[in-house]
């Protein structure tokens, strides 16, 4: 049984792995803004009422826990320091106390794999890179925050999701020309973070993950 810290799990993903984590006899501590407004209940699961932007109302949970896993994000297209912010955060109070293990979901719409075709190269350098310019810019300074940390990170880059099913039959796409748009259910992103908590074999990586 691992003790693991979430940040973001009242969003879609992080609620598959609070409630995967759970089922597997793990030991959940919940960061969460409004507690009310999360309806997962279990003997193994804390909540905490707090904010990932105010360190110290959460700081010293980190002693408790053996690896974080940050499922951040906004509800809409803004400019905003979240990601770095919170990040900034995370890793300064995990330095502090010598908890090592983080996993991060950031996008993979950040950079673009080379021999891609062209429909793929128009659609994320056109459309979706300029669409979601203040998110994406704010992820970046969040993954070179983690880069530049002590800590045994692992940035999972998400491509679309979808509200399917967990299948387990996700793959690797990390450098990978993009043929078409790369989708995974957030459960099964999930099951991909908690499959690897504590693989070191990727540690100090970013990984693509898709069907």
């Amino acid at each position: 049984m691992k003790k693991i810290l979430v940040f973001g799990a009242s969003g879609g993903t992080g609620k598959k792995f609070v409630e995967q984590a759970l089922k597997a006899g793990h030991s959940v501590t919940a960061i969460i803004r409004n507690p009310d407004a999360f309806a997962v209940q279990h003997q193994n699961l804390k909540i905490i009422k707090g904010d990932v932007l105010e360190p110290a109302n959460y700081s010293k949970h980190f002693e408790e826990n053996d690896a974080v896993i940050s499922c951040l994000g906004i509800p809409k297209i803004q400019q905003t320091t979240l990601y770095s912010a919170g990040m900034a955060g995370i890793v300064s109070s995990m330095e502090k106390t010598g908890l090592k293990r983080i996993i991060c979901i950031s996008s993979g719409a950040l950079d673009i794999p080379s021999n891609s075709s062209f429909i793929m190269n128009f659609l994320l350098k056109n459309v979706l890179q300029r669409l979601y310019r203040p998110i994406y810019s704010d992820m970046r300074l969040m993954e070179k925050i983690l880069k530049n940390s002590t800590l045994d990170w692992t940035i999972v880059r998400a491509p679309k999701l979808t509200d399917g099913k967990q299948t387990g039959k996700y793959r690797d796409i990390t450098g990978l020309p993009l043929r078409g748009i790369p989708k995974i259910s957030r459960a099964d992103l999930a099951a991909f973070m908690l499959k690897h908590l504590t693989d070191s074999g990727i540690y100090k990586s970013t990984i693509d993950v898709a069907y």
